[in-house]
C-alpha cells in the first residue's frame, strides 16, 4: 500500500463521526492530531455529512471534550445544501425536515420556508422527521417540488452502535414519489471543492481522513486527493475489499499521522 508523506502535505479535510469521536465520546490520539495540526501549521477542515449542528455548535461540543478548535475549520453538508440552493435558484423556498444546523444554513442562503408550495423539499437528520412530515414531504414532491437530500450517509456511528442518516431518512420519499434525490455532501465534488478552496490548496496537497469508503474515500478519489481510511468508525480492514477502489493507506486512526509524521 502507498505511503504518504503527511509532512509535505499541506491541507487536511478530516471527518468527525466515527473519526474525532462517536456520539459524545472523543477517540484515542484525536487531541495528539490536533496539536501536531497547529504546531505543524497544517490547514484544515473538518467537513462533516452531518447536517444537524451549525459549525458553532461543532466547536462547543469539541470544547466540551477538551478540543479547542476555532469555528471556521467547520463545513457541514448543510452548508453545502444551502449553498447549492443559493447558486441554483437564488430566494427559492423550501420544506426543510432538520434540525437548526440546515433550517439556519438555510436561512443564511436567503432560502424562506414553505410548506404548501415549495420550490424544494430538503431533508437531512433530526427529530422532525415522523410518519406526518414524511407524508407532507411526499406528497410536495409528488406536487413537483424537488427533492434534495443534505448527505448520502446510510447510517452514521453512535456510542452503542448505529443511527440511520440522511440517505435512509430519503429513502422512503423516493419510494413513494419514484423521484430520485440529489444529494448535497460528500461524496459530492462540490462539496470538495470548496472544502479545498476553504484551505487554500490543491487537490495534490491535501490528504482526507475518513471512516467510510463510500463517501470519504471515494470523494477523495474523485477529486484527486491522498485518501486515509480510519478503523475507529464504521469500518473495519475487510470492508475496502467489498469496493472496487482502495483508500491510498489504512490506518486504525489518527493518532497514527501523529507517530507516522514524527517518524521521518
Amino acid at each position: 500500500m502507498a505511503k504518504i508523506d503527511f509532512n509535505a502535505k499541506k491541507g487536511f479535510i478530516c471527518d468527525m463521526d466515527g473519526v474525532i469521536y462517536h456520539g459524545n465520546i472523543i477517540l484515542p490520539g484525536v487531541a495528539e492530531f490536533i496539536s501536531w495540526l497547529n504546531r505543524e501549521k497544517k490547514e484544515y477542515l473538518f467537513l462533516t455529512n452531518n447536517s444537524g449542528l451549525t459549525p458553532r455548535e461543532l466547536q462547543q461540543k469539541l470544547y466540551r471534550m477538551g478540543l479547542e478548535v476555532g469555528q471556521e475549520h467547520f463545513y457541514t453538508s448543510a452548508l453545502a445544501t444551502a449553498e447549492f440552493l443559493k447558486e441554483q435558484a437564488p430566494g427559492c423556498s423550501v420544506y426543510a425536515l432538520g434540525e437548526a444546523g440546515l433550517l439556519n444554513a438555510l436561512y443564511e442562503a436567503g432560502c424562506t420556508m414553505n410548506d404548501v408550495n415549495p420550490d424544494y423539499v430538503v431533508i437531512g437528520e433530526g427529530r422532525t422527521y415522523t410518519l406526518d412530515t414524511l407524508t407532507k414531504a411526499t406528497n410536495l414532491v409528488l406536487g413537483g417540488a424537488k427533492l434534495i437530500g443534505a448527505n448520502s450517509d446510510v447510517s452514521g456511528p453512535i456510542e452503542h452502535g448505529i443511527a440511520p442518516a440522511c440517505r435512509a431518512l430519503v429513502a422512503p420519499i423516493e419510494m413513494a414519489t419514484g423521484v430520485q434525490a440529489y444529494f448535497c455532501g460528500k461524496p459530492n465534488p462540490l462539496m470538495m471543492r470548496t472544502g479545498l478552496k476553504l484551505l487554500g490548496c490543491h487537490s495534490a496537497e491535501a490528504v482526507i481522513i475518513g471512516d467510510r469508503m463510500d463517501t470519504d474515500i471515494v470523494a477523495g478519489l474523485e477529486t484527486g486527493v491522498s485518501t486515509v481510511l480510519v478503523l475507529s468508525g464504521v469500518s473495519n480492514e475487510k470492508t475496502p475489499d467489498t469496493y472496487a477502489y482502495r483508500p491510498t493507506m489504512i490506518l486504525d486512526g489518527v493518532g497514527d499521522i501523529v507517530r507516522i509524521a514524527e517518524e521521518k
